[in-house]
C-alpha cells in the first residue's frame, strides 16, 4: 500500500490498513509531510506524527520530477493500494493519474481523497476537514443557543473521512479478489461521510421543514442529557436516551412526579421539558461530590461517565483494561504512549509496531528491495533532490 496523501484523512485510511497488517510505504516529499511540524513537538519530532506516521515505512521522492514519477510508477506496479489527496488534476498533470499507475497493474485500488470530490463546481477548491465541518451541517448545530457556530479542536470530518476512506479500500479489495472484480478509483470528498454522521436533518428539513437549532449539550430527542458539574468541582455527563434509563435517574435526584406524566415516555417530549428536569438533575449533583455521584448512579442503572482530559483517559482503568493505550520503545522518544487499535479481532488481532519513523528513514532500503535500484543510482537521485 503506498500512502501519497498529506492532512489527515488519507493518511488515517493507511494508518487503519497499516495497523491490522498492511504493507504502508509513506511517500513523502523530501522537505517533509506538513504533519512532520503539526500541532505539539518534542526534540525535533511531531508528536501527532508519531501517532499517525506508525506502522509505515518512510520513503522520501519529488513526484514533480520525472524521475521521481518513475519511481512511483515502479513502485504502483506491485502495490495493491494507492492513497492520495492531491487536488483532481494535479496527479494527472504528472502522468500518475489512475489509468497510468494501473497499467500493467490492473487489480490496483486507488482511493482519492479530496474535500469535494473529483467532479462538480467545487472539485478545484483546496478542501480541509474544516470546510467539511463548515458545510455538512456539523457547525450550525453545534455550540450555545444564541452562540456561533462551533468548529472541533481535532481533525473530526478528516477522521471520519480516514474510516470511512479504510472501510471503502476493505470493499474494493473484496470485489477484486473474493468476488472475481479488478481494481477500481475510490472517489472520497471529505463533506459526504460527516454529512452522513450529522444524522437525519437534511431529510427532517425536506418532510417537515425544520432547521433544528443549537442546543449546547443538550439534545432534542432526549432529556435530560448534558454535563453537570459536582460540588468538588468534576464535570459529569449523563445520557437518558431511553425511557427506562430517564425514569431511573428522574427517581434517583428526588422527581419521581415527572415519571407518571403523558408526555415522560417520549424523549422528544421530556426534550421540550428539558428545562425542568435538567434543572432537578444539576441541583442534586451540585450537592454532591463526583465520587458520590458517580456511584449512586451506577446503583441506580442509570447511564453516566467523567468528562475526561488527556490525564484521565491515560490512568482510566477500563481503558487500561481494553489496552487503549500502547507504550512504545521509541527510537526518538524512548517510551511513548499513544493510542492503541481501534478493535479488537480474536484470530488477527492489529498491533502498533512502531511509531511514526524519521523522515525518509526507510528511502534506500525500498527502492533497493522493491526497485532494484543500485547504491549508485540511489546515490545519484539523492544528489539531485529526487529522493
Amino acid at each position: 500500500m503506498l500512502d501519497v496523501a498529506t492532512l489527515f484523512a488519507g493518511p488515517t485510511a493507511a494508518t487503519l490498513l497499516g495497523d491490522f497488517g498492511a504493507d504502508v510505504v509513506k511517500i513523502e516529499h523530501p522537505a517533509g509531510d506538513p504533519l512532520r511540524t503539526h500541532g505539539h513537538v518534542k526534540d525535533g519530532h511531531g508528536l501527532w506524527w508519531k501517532l499517525l506516521g506508525r506502522n509505515k515505512w518512510t520513503v522520501t521522492m519529488d513526484l514533480s520530477t520525472g524521475d521521481g514519477q518513475d519511481l512511483l510508477r515502479g513502485l504502483a506496479r506491485q502495490a495493491d493500494v494507492v492513497i492520495e489527496n492531491f487536488r483532481p488534476g494535479v496527479l494527472e498533470g504528472w502522468d500518475l493519474g489512475y489509468e497510468t499507475l494501473c497499467d500493467g497493474n490492473p487489480g490496483l485500488v486507488m482511493l482519492r481523497t479530496t474535500g469535494f470530490g473529483q467532479f462538480g463546481p467545487y472539485a478545484g477548491r483546496r478542501g480541509f476537514g474544516t470546510l467539511a465541518e463548515s458545510m455538512s451541517g456539523f457547525a450550525a448545530l453545534t455550540g450555545e443557543p444564541g452562540g456561533p457556530p462551533t468548529l472541533p479542536p481535532f481533525g473530526l470530518a478528516d477522521g471520519i473521512a480516514g474510516i470511512t476512506g479504510a472501510y471503502a479500500v476493505m470493499l474494493a479489495l473484496y470485489q477484486r479478489d473474493a468476488r472475481g472484480g479488478r481494481g477500481q478509483v475510490i472517489d472520497l470528498a471529505i463533506i459526504e461521510p460527516i454529512m452522513t454522521m450529522v444524522g437525519a436533518q437534511p431529510t427532517v428539513y425536506d418532510q417537515l421543514g425544520l432547521l433544528l437549532p443549537r442546543t449546547g449539550n443538550r439534545s432534542t430527542n432526549n432529556a435530560p442529557r448534558n454535563t453537570y458539574l459536582t460540588r468538588d468541582g468534576r464535570w459529569v455527563a449523563i445520557s437518558t436516551s431511553t425511557t427506562p434509563i430517564a425514569e431511573r435517574v428522574m427517581r434517583l435526584v428526588g422527581r419521581p412526579d415527572v415519571v407518571g406524566e403523558p408526555w415522560f415516555d417520549s424523549g422528544i417530549e421530556r426534550a421540550r421539558h428539558g428545562d425542568d428536569l435538567d434543572g432537578a438533575v444539576a441541583g442534586w449533583i451540585a450537592g454532591r461530590d463526583f465520587e458520590e455521584v458517580m456511584r449512586r448512579f451506577e446503583e441506580a442503572g442509570a447511564a453516566i461517565a467523567p468528562v475526561y482530559d488527556a490525564s484521565h483517559v491515560l490512568e482510566d482503568p477500563q481503558f487500561r483494561a481494553l489496552g487503549s493505550i500502547v507504550t512504545l520503545d521509541d527510537e526518538d522518544l524512548g517510551p511513548l504512549r499513544i493510542q492503541n487499535v481501534m478493535f479488537r479481532m480474536l484470530d488477527t488481532p492489529g498491533a502498533v509496531r512502531f511509531a511514526g519513523r524519521r523522515l525518509g528513514q526507510d528511502t534506500r532500503r525500498v527502492l533497493a528491495e522493491r526497485l532494484g535500484l543500485s547504491e549508485e543510482r540511489l546515490d545519484e537521485l539523492a544528489s539531485r533532490g529526487v529522493i
